[in-house]
């Protein structure tokens, strides 16, 4: 059986020495660069999961995200921020831009490792679920395909992260149910995660936005959650 495989960047040779030890010997086949600009030469289809340093040489983190979130085959590979960019609004930042989970550096290994198993379950869950023989949403003007894993507005395509096309999906699903923030937190980040209740409501204002006219049907129920207006 195939190895799950994981790519580490960080500009710090130390710091990827670590992380593939600790990984390896978690059973993961682990590669590392040094730079976004070496990652990015790299057939990236190949790994389930990219462990990413921010603050980097000429391209920083952020930067490869945004360019990995454009891109169609690279679009849904889950990534964990690792910096020492620590702060509450570095972590909103950070999962604003595309990534999964954020990991303030210095980290624990054992923290490290839980939380590659969360992203890694979460990413495995959500592409494996066979046995739902749903495989488009449709209402108004909106149409989510749940197998190319991409929104349309009246016919346009509109670009969403993986968190994003989850959130959206939860919500159109079910329209006129209010979801809490621990609904859509165990729905679409799964158990164990810690996530600010602020990162919701950050997708939640971008989703909107994206959205254009339509934004208003993210509806907030104040002291409840979100629900889909009908």
């Amino acid at each position: 059986m195939d190895k799950i495989r994981i790519l580490v960047v960080d500009d710090e040779e130390s710091i990827c020495e670590i992380l593939k030890f600790n990984l390896e010997r978690e059973g993961y086949a682990v590669d590392t660069c040094l730079s976004a600009e070496q990652a990015l030469t790299l057939d990236l289809r190949s790994y389930s999961l990219i462990l990413l340093d921010i603050m980097m040489g000429e391209m920083s983190g952020i930067t490869m995200a945004q360019i990995l979130r454009k891109r169609d085959d690279t679009r849904n590979i889950p990534i964990i921020f690792c910096s020492a960019k620590g702060s509450e609004e570095d972590i909103v930042t950070g999962l604003d831009e595309g990534a999964d989970d954020y990991i303030p550096k210095p980290f624990s290994l054992n923290e490290v490792s839980a939380r590659v198993r969360s992203v890694l379950r979460r990413s495995i869950t959500s592409s494996s679920k066979e046995e739902d023989p749903v495989t488009r949403i449709e209402t108004g003007p909106f149409v989510l395909d749940l197998n190319m894993k991409k929104c349309f507005v009246n016919g346009e395509g509109v670009v969403l992260t993986k968190t994003e096309f989850e959130i959206l999906k939860l919500l159109i699903s079910k329209p006129g149910v209010v979801f809490s923030r621990d609904d859509i937190l165990a729905k679409v980040w799964g158990p164990g995660v810690v996530v600010l209740d602020r990162t919701i409501d950050v997708n939640i204002t971008r989703l909107r936005k994206k959205l254009g006219k339509y934004g208003y049907k993210l509806a907030t129920r104040s002291g409840y959650g979100y629900t889909f207006e009908p």
